[in-house]
């Protein structure tokens, strides 16, 4: 008898973006739902100047520093219903709806922008994304540059494993499945150093060379439930 699923690795890290492209939180446990992880890029800022734009998001390919503005559930317990508050760079704790803080984006961005609150997220594409450790070690890249939702360290480390696994389903043990989907598409944003917002062309010039300028894979919610880091992680055989 073919078993339905078959062990490839464990979670390695869980990464929440409450603000589309600021800083991650490094979670310890997640709730996925149907729209992705419970509290993930539900706030984005908009650029005033972008018309009917298909991407008019204010983030790190124009403002850089974006990375290190690091928000945070004020109550972590209910992120449906919790205020966030902004670390900004130059040490100051700021609602997400501060004046204050649009203030300095603004003035950093040099032209208008808007706050949205979208409760199923803001995504360019799907709602989750996945990447192995050998893939970004295999890129000699910090895997925070990719700006996954879940981290897995694969068995046999193999590189851009992940890939081999589209259209097929992902199962954790505390009990959520997904499906990977697609291929992700990189931009600049992986150039960005995400501690000190320095940027450099190197990494995304590679990917463009050698991966079809595709690193990582999304997915999508096929069983709502929960994911550890440490669970063990089978795929659809």
């Amino acid at each position: 008898m073919t078993e339905k699923f078959q062990d490839v690795g464990v979670v390695k890290a869980l990464y929440r973006y409450p603000v589309k492209s600021m800083q991650g939180e490094a979670l310890a446990e997640a709730q996925v739902v149907w729209h992705g992880l419970e509290g993930d890029r539900r706030y984005a800022f908009v650029r005033g100047d972008v018309g009917d734009s298909s991407f008019p998001w204010l983030s790190a390919r124009q403002i850089p520093a974006m990375l290190l503005y690091a928000p945070q559930f004020a109550n972590p317990e209910d992120v449906r219903n919790s205020a966030i508050v902004v670390q900004t760079p130059n040490g100051r704790s700021l609602p997400i709806t501060s004046p204050d803080l649009h203030a300095e984006l603004a003035q950093a961005y040099g032209r208008t922008i808007h706050l949205i609150h979208i409760g199923r997220g803001v995504f360019d594409s799907l709602p989750l994304s996945v990447i192995s450790t050998a893939t970004a070690t295999a890129l000699n890249a910090d895997v925070r540059r990719f700006r996954q939702n879940i981290v897995i360290e694969t068995v046999d480390g193999r590189p851009f494993l992940e890939e081999s696994w589209l259209d097929r389903a992902l199962h954790f043990s505390s009990g959520a499945r997904i499906r990977l989907n697609q291929r992700i598409p990189r931009c600049v944003m992986v150039n960005v150093d995400p501690d000190t917002a320095v940027t450099h062309p190197t990494l995304l010039r590679t990917i463009a060379q050698t991966r079809d300028n595709c690193v990582g894979v999304h997915a999508s919610t096929e069983q709502p439930g929960v994911i550890r880091v440490g669970d063990v992680v089978r795929v659809e055989a």
